[in-house]
């Protein structure tokens, strides 16, 4: 994943000394967007839906991406860090809260009622839970509710703000509440949760994979990445100990295919083998992003590619996929039109706003 500057010249870890109202818009923003992109952004719910998709888990989405983005800002780690935080929340998410990983009857009431015979195929003996469907929840956690509205809220600001941190101890004080009641709302309401409760063996598996993945993002490591040599770099550097021209980061379009490609390639086969494919190919993309982003002239550029690029896919599918709940052709429709409206502007948006504020590339955390 990205590097972080070199940590000469990093921006100190404390929270903007701006005004409230400038504080507070990227918070708001990335409340809003985080959970809908997370349902609402590859056709999860009709337009109608919308609304009530932000206020009802807006707390608990929109939470989860403000605090895992403010713990690293503050702890001068980078995208390291944020994506082992966002795999962490969609084990927490889908094992602890509304516990839909373990529930082999959760998407028996919506349209995806389906999908439950290639679920059961994965099946982990002992924990019994989809392995298959473990790797698309978490996976699209990760992606869609974390991942992407951070890249884009952070893409829309300036490069001094960017890898800075947004909120002080008692704004994070207020979110973490927030996420804690949506989290409880989710758990305790018929259709968060479902009734189910999952046995405490696969509470306990659930509750150790989380703690593993937080202490895993907050090493000590990824706060002190080695600095990225500059673009203008002398061609042959004895002082690095290297020979020849720095190799520089790929064009952001080829690290956009890149996630698209892999995107397209992790359906291929069902069952085991079409989840080992997929995990090799999540792993082999994520590697060699983070092997990019050690060279020169890696930017906000090539992470809004890397982020936005799923968010555009699952815009682009929407149309071909069913809502939730059943809902009118029109209605629907509206909703597909509109995610690809709210979509294209955004990402629209972000690369408009990085080629205004600077020709060169732009550094990313």
């Amino acid at each position: 994943m990205p590097a972080e500057p070199h940590p000469a010249t990093a921006q100190p870890a404390t929270a903007d000394r701006l005004p409230l109202r400038r504080r507070l818009l990227p918070v708001i923003a990335l409340l809003l967007l985080a959970p809908w992109a997370a349902e609402c952004s590859w056709g999860g719910f009709a337009i109608d839906d919308f609304l009530p998709v932000l206020i009802f888990l807006g707390p608990m989405y929109g939470g989860a991406a403000i605090l895992i983005r403010e713990t690293a800002r503050h702890l001068g780690a980078g995208w390291p860090t944020i994506v082992l935080l966002a795999a962490a929340f969609g084990v927490l998410q889908a094992g602890l809260v509304d516990q839909s990983l373990f529930n082999p009857d959760y998407l028996d009431d919506t349209q995806y009622t389906d999908t439950r015979a290639a679920a059961e195929a994965t099946l982990v003996p002992g924990l019994e839970f989809s392995l298959r469907q473990a790797f698309d929840y978490v996976g699209n956690h990760i992606v869609l509710t974390i991942c992407a509205p951070i890249v884009l809220i952070e893409s829309f600001l300036g490069a001094d703000r960017r890898l800075r941190p947004w909120l002080g101890r008692p704004g994070l004080v207020v979110v973490g509440v927030l996420y804690l009641l949506g989290s409880l709302l989710i758990f305790s309401d018929s259709s968060g949760r479902k009734g189910f409760l999952a046995s405490p063996l696969q509470l306990a598996f659930a509750a150790v994979v989380v703690l593993a993945l937080i202490a895993t993002a907050l090493l000590p490591r990824w706060r002190h990445p080695r600095p990225r040599r500059a673009p203008s770099a002398a061609p042959d550097s004895t002082a690095s100990g290297q020979k020849g021209p720095a190799r520089r980061a790929p064009h952001p379009l080829w690290v956009g295919l890149l996630v698209v490609l892999v995107r397209f390639s992790t359906d291929l086969t069902p069952g085991w083998a079409g989840v080992g494919i997929a995990l090799a190919l999540a792993a082999t993309v994520g590697g060699l992003i983070a092997y990019w982003s050690s060279r020169a002239a890696w930017g906000q550029r090539q992470v809004l590619a890397a982020g936005s690029a799923s968010l555009l896919i699952a815009a682009a599918f929407a149309y071909l996929v069913p809502p939730y709940s059943p809902a009118s052709p029109e209605a629907a429709l509206a909703g597909d039109v509109a995610v690809t409206v709210i979509t294209v502007a955004l990402v629209g948006g972000a690369w408009w706003r990085l080629r205004r504020a600077s020709p060169a590339p732009i550094p990313a955390g």
